[in-house]
């Protein structure tokens, strides 16, 4: 792309809120049937209901990969890359996703250490809380903040190379999955010590992150494919739409499946192949999720359009958040012996997570200007709403 592209912002794609609403449920669904699909409901008839729930909705962290990407290279790849616009993406990333990783670290760390044993010397906690920082371990879920993190310290050596040979977008894909696998099958089958805790390294993603790179460079061409609607309709593209679909529900009931057979101890399969299955599930579910948001935003009823659009806006906060609301959750189990006790428990695991950590987060955003510092960069949802209703009068053109 020519390097004196205008530098005023590209149109605005109100359906990425949608997205990140659909990706932050699939979050806490998996979060909240941790316990009943691994242990808790494992011998109950209705656990392959929890294990679909827990397996075939577990997208969140690719689908948000996907999406970044997706965002970053939309807004940033036909600009001119100068100094300032490097220092302003480091910036923000600083301010809206750094600092509040790091507050977090520091919470859940101390969060844990008042129900600790003993409290270790403090030279020993400040290397420990250091470590926990680089590593994306103070709590399960902060290794996607530090993954995110990573893809943005290579974002500008990234956007630097595309701009200079664009040529190489056109491989994005391709690249993409091949610098994963080779990845994975260097650390399985050459390393003597494999890298640990493969999952907190952003090479382990990098099919997602360049699956979003392309489409956010290629917007213009690829959104006549994916957003389905009268005028896009054509004989090619039903047929295209229909084998992507019969491919991602493949790819998903068979990564469930797996996973049934083996927390039941009834099969077990090579590591290999299920990271194929997952990674052919993750990606389809990714486009597919793309192309139901936009079915969402332009033909469901207001009200649900306007859940998904502030579910998505207020959707790191409540990642961030939510587990803190499930640790005090599971303080207090229903009696032992009552099944029925234990599905509404299971299942409120979830409304609770999401609606307490929705209220804090949204009280924290009205209520105090600088709440960038716990949550992020959180849209004013009166300010959005206007925008989105004049939006949504024209949308996109597809």
């Amino acid at each position: 792309m020519a390097q004196g592209a205008s530098l005023a912002k590209r149109e605005n794609i109100p359906e990425l809120s949608v997205l990140r609403a659909i990706a932050i449920i699939g979050v806490l669904t998996v979060h909240s049937t941790s316990v009943p699909s691994s242990t808790g409901m494992i011998e109950s008839n209705w656990f392959f209901l929890y294990n679909f729930a827990n397996i075939f909705l577990k997208f969140g962290t690719t689908t948000f990969i996907f999406l970044s990407s997706f965002v970053l290279f939309y807004n940033y790849y036909n600009r001119p890359f100068t100094k300032e616009l490097v220092f302003k993406f480091y910036q923000r990333r600083l301010l809206y996703i750094i600092i509040p990783y790091i507050v977090f670290t520091l919470f859940y760390y101390f969060i844990k250490l008042y129900g600790a044993a003993s409290i270790p010397p403090f030279n020993e906690m400040i290397s420990d809380i250091f470590a926990k920082l680089m590593r994306g371990n103070a709590h399960a879920h902060l290794y996607f903040v530090f993954i995110s993190v990573q893809f943005y310290l290579m974002f500008p050596i990234f956007l630097w190379i595309l701009k200079k040979f664009p040529k190489l977008t056109l491989g994005l894909i391709v690249f993409g999955i091949a610098a994963q696998w080779s990845f994975f099958l260097i650390n399985k089958f050459v390393l003597t010590e494999p890298v640990q805790a493969r999952g907190s390294w952003s090479l382990s993603y990098f099919s997602y992150y360049f699956l979003g790179a392309y489409l956010g460079i290629y917007w213009d061409k690829c959104k006549h494919w994916l957003v389905i609607c009268k005028k896009n309709l054509s004989k090619s593209r039903v047929a295209g739409w229909i084998v992507l679909a019969i491919v991602w529900l493949t790819a998903g009931l068979t990564h469930v499946y797996i996973w049934h057979q083996m927390r039941l101890k009834l099969n077990n399969y090579n590591t290999t192949f299920i990271d194929i299955v997952w990674n052919l599930h993750a990606l389809t579910t990714a486009v597919v999720l793309l192309m139901i948001s936009f079915l969402i935003y332009r033909h469901a009823a207001g009200f649900i359009t306007r859940f998904f659009v502030r579910l998505g806006e207020l959707s790191f906060g409540i990642y961030l958040f939510h587990p803190f609301v499930l640790l005090i959750y599971r303080k207090f189990p229903p009696e032992t012996g009552n099944v029925l006790a234990h599905h509404a428990w299971y299942a409120g695991s979830f409304v609770a997570a999401l609606a307490i950590s929705w209220v804090v987060v949204s009280l924290t955003a009205r209520l105090f200007p600088q709440h960038w510092i716990l949550f992020g960069n959180i849209p004013n949802s009166r300010k959005k709403q206007a925008q989105a209703n004049k939006q949504s009068s024209r949308g996109i053109e597809a």
